[in-house]
């Protein structure tokens, strides 16, 4: 470890003569080292320690370290538009932080959020000094990763996130009355007046968002349309249990099918923060705490420095098994998936016990129904969209009439699962439009249950279809004598925005409006419903 100096603060121009400012971290030592650069929009003093080690330690490490504000946040000058200038901006900081005194002209880029989308947005001109990238928690497609799941509207985080953006707006314009209403809001989730977005902070993209809810040229700002020629050395992050994990694991499949570089993927069994090892109500134990510092060290050193470190010589995929809670290693993302058969006596919303799942397919179909009620919608717990997200406990929760609860027998031995978990659900809706959530937990002898992965799709029809619904990936020890259960509901708000039955903009609907919505769910036979479990075997860890 060096000694590092104190922080200097430094400025630079944008090619449109905006200034923006950083920190500097720096060892002291009289020697040439690679440059990190980070550029976020929530302060650089906090230099995203939330999740990872202070620059001081970066830097004694044997790197200057930059921590930016981005164009119209902390003190940078020029307007913040979400995204919009992170291109250019990005390309003009690595040329110069590339040529800071005591540089030697390489740079490497980490954070996550939105500190790793300015990664991403940094590497579309291909700057010649930015030699590998560090995304974390990002989104590749905005539509599909981010702002939208199977179709429907996040409506939790991305307001959340909304909020807190503009109430960072008003701290900086000095607009007293826009933060404290703002910052209330942010304390009450969802919110009691849905209207503060709409007076404090008109030009938020949150309203964009809402308008495009359908995949049009709205979002061609997705990185995944600047990408397509890039090609570096990628340390992709994420957590099984992050709001974003859709993107990272896009980002890395893109990569890894067309790279000439070393792709490597860590999945920890994080939300989107903090990493470490209690995860709502579940402690992973001393394996989830965060490797990411050391091994973003080892990347770098071996990226920017050329030292040969065994991290490039191991394994590109890194995922932590909930369960045995050991990290396992495998040469690329496992694919298998094994069909286990929904199969019911038609009580499946009024009893735990009436509902299953068996990997031998039903000879004739009977139907579920269940009855999504506005005034009383299944309310979202846990798993990657609501907040807060990670493990609990839903017993209480798969009680309710208003969801559909299949289980299997309980194993006779360990059940390994790694890779995507996708339903196929044949069914239909007395309205124009429905929505079904699908929830896959892990069920104990004693009753507990705990949600292990989940998905949700807007379904805009009321003809008899197979409804797929892709869940977020997982990987997980189901240990003998537990079992799992698929729970499937037409709710879980506020993690989602609420379908009134009509598919409308949900900024003009009003619950007056609402629907109730009778969904009607087949299992066996011609409309066999399923669901696809990554079982794989494993021994490696």
């Amino acid at each position: 470890m060096l000694k590092v100096r104190d922080k200097e603060t430094a400025s630079m121009q944008t090619r449109d003569k905006v200034r923006l400012d950083a920190d500097i971290y720096r060892p002291d030592v009289d020697k040439e080292f690679p440059v990190l650069l980070m550029r976020q929009p929530y302060g650089r003093e906090i230099a995203s320690t939330v999740v990872y080690a202070h620059p001081t330690w970066y830097a004694a490490q044997g790197y200057i370290v930059v921590i930016q504000d981005v164009r119209g946040r902390g003190t940078s000058e020029g307007e913040f538009k979400l995204f919009i200038n992170e291109i250019e901006d990005g390309e003009d900081t690595v040329n110069w932080a590339a040529n800071l005194p005591g540089s030697n002209g390489k740079v490497g880029m980490y954070g996550f959020s939105y500190q790793g989308m300015t990664q991403l947005y940094a590497t579309a001109n291909k700057p010649a000094a930015l030699k590998t990238i560090c995304p974390a928690m990002i989104g590749y497609d905005f539509y599909t990763d981010w702002a939208y799941e199977g179709g429907a509207f996040c409506l939790q985080t991305n307001l959340g996130w909304a909020i807190q953006l503009a109430t960072e707006t008003a701290r900086l314009q000095k607009n007293e009355k826009a933060y404290k209403e703002l910052f209330a809001a942010s304390q009450n989730l969802p919110l009691t007046n849905p209207e503060v977005l709409k007076h404090f902070a008109p030009d938020s993209f949150y309203h964009q968002w809402v308008a495009h809810s359908q995949a049009d040229a709205y979002w061609n700002f997705s990185p995944k349309y600047y990408l397509q020629d890039v090609d570096l050395p990628m340390f992709h992050i994420g957590g099984w249990f992050d709001t974003y994990l859709r993107g990272t694991l896009h980002l890395y499949e893109d990569m890894a099918a067309r790279s000439q570089c070393r792709q490597q993927l860590l999945i920890g069994p994080w939300t989107h923060l903090p990493w470490n090892r209690k995860v709502g109500e579940v402690d992973f134990g001393v394996n989830a705490m965060s490797p990411v510092d050391k091994m973003q060290i080892a990347w770098f050193d071996q990226f920017l420095k050329g030292v040969n470190t065994d991290l490039s010589e191991q394994p590109p995929v890194w995922l932590f098994e909930m369960g045995t809670n050991i990290w396992q290693y495998f040469p690329t993302l496992p694919s298998n998936q094994k069909s286990y058969f929904l199969s019911s006596s038609g009580l499946a919303s009024m009893r735990q016990d009436e509902g299953t799942l068996t990997p031998i397919l039903p000879e004739t179909c009977v139907n579920d129904v269940l009855v999504h009620d506005p005034w009383r919608p299944v309310p979202s717990l846990g798993g990657h969209a609501a907040i807060p997200a990670g493990v609990f406990e839903r017993s209480h929760l798969d009680c309710r009439s208003d969801v559909l609860t299949y289980t299997t027998e309980p194993f006779t031995q360990d059940l390994h699962l790694a890779g995507d978990v996708a339903v196929e659900i044949w069914c239909y809706s007395d309205k124009l439009s429905f929505d079904l959530c699908a929830v896959l937990s892990e069920v104990h002898p004693d009753g507990r249950v705990y949600n292990l992965t989940q998905g949700y799709v807007r379904q805009n029809t009321n003809n008899r279809v197979a409804t797929k619904i892709q869940l977020q990936a997982t990987c997980a020890k189901i240990p003998q004598g537990n079992a799992l259960r698929l729970s499937l509901s037409a709710a879980s708000f506020p993690a989602y925005a609420m379908n009134h039955g009509n598919d409308k903009v949900i900024n003009k609907d009003r619950l007056i409006d609402a629907k109730i919505i009778t969904l009607t769910v087949s299992s066996g036979g011609a409309f066999a419903s399923q669901i696809l479990l990554p079982v794989v075997s494993l021994g490696n860890g």
